[in-house]
């Protein structure tokens, strides 16, 4: 019988400025945007788009929270900042 490879874990790494975005938010809200950064990186299911130039990297949508990180490596992002969809694109 042959056993399945374990998956390999992705690492996210927070940026000062994403932390604070999070910490700013209630407690019920910012616990709904990790679970669904948690259920991406688990499926890599969820609202992920490529952002255009000038903004790098991509945006996860979570109900009214933006998301926005880089991926450079195969088991890494980098998350770079969490905030309202009114506020996401200034």
């Amino acid at each position: 019988m042959t056993e399945l490879p374990a998956p390999q874990g992705i690492t996210v790494l927070w940026s000062p400025e994403a932390r604070t975005d999070l910490r700013a938010i209630d407690r019920d809200t910012a616990m709904q945007i990790l679970h669904c950064l948690d259920r991406y990186l688990a499926n890599r299911t969820g609202d992920v788009k490529k952002l255009k130039p000038p903004l790098p990297g991509f945006r996860l949508r979570c109900g009214d929270y933006r998301v926005f990180f880089d991926q450079k490596e195969e088991h890494t992002i980098h998350v770079t900042g969490v905030r309202n969809r009114r506020d996401a694109y200034r």
